[in-house]
């Protein structure tokens, strides 16, 4: 019974590097995509959490009772869940981002079929069959996030409220400013929304003194019906966030 038990604790110590090595390579993705969302805020605390708690399974696997695979498992689909609630939110309710969901959905996914796979061989022929159903829809739904997320995502409304966030801070160029945010959120499956970009930008460039490119989103702006396809009061908070000394007249 000893030489048994040895001889399956070795594969299953080597399983959990593959899981080691699935949460660190999601978390630095994460992180290092989170730039790129109107919003970074949610995706990289995810991928923080998700990081240290990697860190601390893989001291873990370092102590004299090494880490199980049952335990990254558990892991994964409460952490993959709990993304999943959030990410989903934030990309069909909220539309502040779109990674975390696809991302929370990978850890999901492969934690539940993981957990169905270990169990496959106590599972009566109708378990089966349900299991087999079950990986089915968990993976046609991952793929409907990752479609729907990482390929097809774009969130022009959130580029450009993450603009007037960035506008009533003083940050304007730059990283995450609010001439990037406004740049980004443009759509052509959402062309009522652009005018809030064009007008934006307009105004900003002409704060800046840039009256070439002032020019060119006013005609980019008349062509989508001008000023009046805008709510007066998103123009109105776009000139109150703007600095009140205008650095044109300053250079003046």
């Amino acid at each position: 019974m000893t030489t048994i038990k040895n001889e399956i604790a070795y594969p299953l110590t080597m399983e959990t590097w593959w899981f080691l090595v699935l949460e660190f390579a999601v978390a630095i993705i994460l992180i290092s995509m989170s730039g790129r969302q109107p919003f970074p805020g949610p995706s990289k605390r995810y991928g923080v959490v998700l990081l240290i708690a990697a860190s601390l399974l893989l001291i873990g696997e370092t102590s004299p009772r090494e880490t199980e695979v049952q335990v990254h498992l558990f892991f994964l689909l409460v952490f993959g869940s709990v993304g999943l609630i959030r990410g989903v939110k934030n990309m069909l309710v909220t539309r502040e981002e779109v990674i975390v969901a696809p991302f929370a959905g990978i850890l999901f996914s492969i934690s539940a079929t993981a957990m169905m796979a270990e169990q496959w061989d106590t599972l009566t022929q109708f378990e089966e069959y349900a299991a087999f159903a079950t990986i089915v829809v968990i993976g046609g739904c991952q793929t409907w996030l990752v479609f729907r997320g990482l390929l097809i995502g774009r969130l022009p409304l959130a580029w450009s409220k993450a603009g007037l966030v960035a506008l009533e801070k003083g940050y304007i160029t730059g990283q995450h400013g609010a001439l990037e945010c406004f740049e980004k959120a443009w759509d052509l499956e959402e062309e009522h929304l652009n005018p809030m970009a064009w007008v934006a930008l307009n105004r900003i460039h002409n704060f800046l003194g840039n009256s070439v490119e002032a020019e060119h989103w006013r005609k980019r702006l008349s062509e989508s019906g001008g000023e009046d396809a805008v709510a007066k009061e998103w123009i109105d908070a776009i000139e109150s966030a703007l600095p009140s000394n205008n650095p044109a007249s300053e250079q003046e």
